[in-house]
């Protein structure tokens, strides 16, 4: 004879079970497949960690917003009604032309907050403000997981030559073992993006590509890495 508690669990188990509908198992067994993490998912679509976890298992929201699914299925590579949207009626149209079959997109959240490679600015936590759009396959041939990108402005001149300000950049936040590069950083609360080497006494080089700007040398205890930069894109 079963416990309370042990009664108590299992109808939890089985309301729980009751959510996973075809699009929420669909959407699970998609991330199991990329080896991807639900928390990691919501961060591309520019929510908290948790909103695809309470979506598969508390129901919540009832069911994908279409900019979400869109963003999803894209990642994903499959036809957005796998992941519940509604079936669209087909229509043939004589000397029409096909749509591209198998397109390889994926859409990285644009952040509004400027990478500064000047004085510095003030980092604050902000949903993006549009995506931009990369090839799923150059991703995949660069090592990159769509998941653990976004983009920020450059903002500043202590970068020049090889960033200038309102350029575009493609961030890595994927943990990796600290190389010698470009990297966006915090440091005293202010963001930055910097070329980061090797110090002495397990300390880290600070350094503006414009000679301008003097380099620093701080603990790496005092550095926290963002991210590595991976792609830059600006106005001719």
């Amino acid at each position: 004879m079963k416990s309370r508690f042990e009664t108590q669990r299992a109808g939890e188990s089985l309301a729980g079970e009751s959510l996973m509908d075809p699009t929420r198992t669909r959407l699970v067994a998609l991330a199991a497949e990329r080896g991807v993490s639900l928390s990691a998912l919501s961060g591309l679509l520019g929510r908290n960690a948790a909103y695809l976890q309470q979506f598969v298992r508390k129901g919540s929201p009832r069911k994908l917003e279409e900019n979400d699914r869109r963003t999803l299925a894209e990642f994903f590579g499959v036809d957005e009604a796998e992941l519940g949207a509604p079936p669209r009626e087909t229509v043939v149209t004589v000397g029409a032309v096909a749509p591209a079959r198998g397109a390889d997109w994926a859409d990285i959240p644009r952040l509004p907050l400027g990478a500064s490679a000047g004085p510095g600015t003030v980092a604050h936590d902000a949903p993006p403000v549009d995506r931009l759009r990369f090839s799923g396959r150059w991703l995949r041939q660069q090592g990159l997981d769509p998941a653990m990108l976004s983009v920020i402005e450059v903002e500043g001149d202590s970068m020049d030559p090889t960033l200038r300000d309102g350029d575009e950049i493609l961030v890595d936040r994927s943990p990796r073992a600290l190389r010698s590069g470009l990297h966006v950083i915090r440091l005293d609360d202010v963001l930055l993006v910097k070329r980061l080497e090797p110090g002495s006494a397990g300390t880290l080089q600070i350094i503006s590509d414009n000679p301008a700007y003097p380099r620093l040398e701080r603990a790496r205890a005092d550095v926290v890495v963002i991210g590595r930069v991976v792609w830059k894109g600006g106005r001719i």
